[in-house]
């Protein structure tokens, strides 16, 4: 059985686009998390978490569009996460942080499988690259918010 040029490219975004919606479910919770807490407790969700997971799905999904149209593809538009089930600001981050994992080791195992590179596509490997730095404080930011919620 021959894997074409164009089912690698079909599935390159399908990954992609997997990542897009875990990070849409990131979204979700933190904003989530935001309406649950407490004023200075937003502020520090807003400045910390909900920001760079913006700038990470906007670079993504900028990524995913631009491939899809490089490739002759057609793109699909991304709709907002289902609002995840009322839970405390610590379990909302939590799955935030989850989500935003499962994103990041789509977009890793993507890279450590070299199809960006089989496809010869410079600017879908700067893309996911500019997605996993933007991601790459996340974890360590939301562990510091953790620790703070309820002091």
């Amino acid at each position: 059985m021959t894997y074409t040029a164009s089912e690698a490219r079909r599935e390159l975004l399908g990954e992609v686009a997997g990542a897009i919606e875990e990070l849409s479910s990131a979204i979700a919770a933190v904003g989530e998390a935001y309406d649950a807490a407490d004023d200075s407790m937003a502020d520090r969700i807003e400045a910390d978490l909900f920001k760079p997971l913006q700038g990470a799905y906007g670079a993504a999904t900028r990524t995913y569009a631009g491939f899809a149209s490089r490739a002759g593809l057609p793109a699909r538009k991304f709709s907002p996460a289902p609002l995840p089930a009322p839970h405390g600001v610590r379990e909302l981050v939590e799955k935030a942080v989850d989500d935003t994992a499962h994103a990041e080791q789509i977009l890793a195992d993507l890279q450590d499988s070299m199809a960006p590179v089989e496809v010869g596509d410079p600017e879908l490997r700067a893309g996911l690259a500019d997605v996993r730095r933007r991601l790459g404080d996340l974890p360590a930011q939301a562990d510091r918010l953790i620790g703070r919620i309820g002091r």
